[in-house]
């Protein structure tokens, strides 16, 4: 079996934009809770596959959410 060099894996997709999302509502705790870890933290955008606009609104969103206590800072 030979690997592949120089072949990246395919871009993903940004699932705000396919969706048409304007803004993204910091109550909405279940469709956050997609872009941290484990453990808590925000996912970047090479994992998440967002565009750098949703992106920056994800992380102000998670933020927010964290503040009210809707998302955990770190898990248990």
């Amino acid at each position: 079996m030979r690997r592949e060099r120089g072949r990246r894996p395919r871009r993903k997709v940004c699932a705000f934009c396919v969706d048409k999302v304007e803004n993204i509502d910091y109550k909405d705790a279940a469709k956050l809770r997609r872009f941290i870890t484990e453990r808590g933290k925000i996912l970047p955008r090479r994992i998440s596959g967002n565009c750098a606009k949703h992106q920056r609104q994800v992380t102000i969103a998670i933020k927010r959410a964290r503040n009210i206590a809707l998302l955990p800072f770190i898990a248990d």
